[in-house]
């Protein structure tokens, strides 16, 4: 499946979590060379690329059958300009339903974290995403045995208690 997010979420009853790791993804986007060159959407979600629309269009109607989405970021600092743009960019998560919180990396150095960026939905089953260095996606794996599931559990929340709500997070 081209998007397995979007079966996950799909599919999810209760929850869905997503943690992301790195500093820079797909850097090649044509909208982040957008942003970089000073495009900005005034945190106005009716005015997003399609692509955004799409993405918020899932998250809304997932929301709305009461599931709780829920993005946790670690960042390294100062901030990269890609974290900056996804930091710009979270309103429309954020319209769309889904509670974003940032978690400097620095104050992630104790707290045992997969090797790589995943969604869980409802405890049950974990994607997990493989990136090149260059922050492309190289591929994905669907993972349901119970210990993967508890680590990942346990990771995320220790994350998630630690993270700062989006409202309240300044990029440095």
């Amino acid at each position: 499946m081209k998007y397995p997010v979007r079966e996950g979420l799909a599919k999810a009853q209760h929850s869905a979590v997503h943690l992301e790791m790195r500093d820079i993804y797909t850097p090649d986007d044509p909208e982040f060379a957008r942003w970089r060159a000073g495009h900005r959407y005034d945190n106005d979600p009716t005015k997003l690329p399609d692509y955004w629309g799409s993405w918020g269009d899932l998250a809304t109607e997932t929301t709305a059958r009461g599931v709780v989405i829920r993005r946790a970021r670690i960042v390294s600092e100062p901030v990269t300009d890609y974290i900056r743009y996804e930091h710009d960019m979270s309103f429309a998560n954020v319209a769309a339903g889904e509670l974003v919180r940032w978690l400097p990396r620095r104050k992630a150095a104790d707290i045992p974290l997969p090797g790589t960026d995943l969604w869980m939905f409802d405890k049950r089953s974990v994607l997990f995403t493989y990136f090149s260095g260059a922050g492309d996606v190289v591929d994905r794996e669907w993972r349901t045995e119970p210990a993967v599931i508890e680590f990942v559990s346990l990771a995320f929340e220790a994350v998630w208690e630690r993270a700062i709500p989006h409202e309240e997070y300044k990029p440095v």
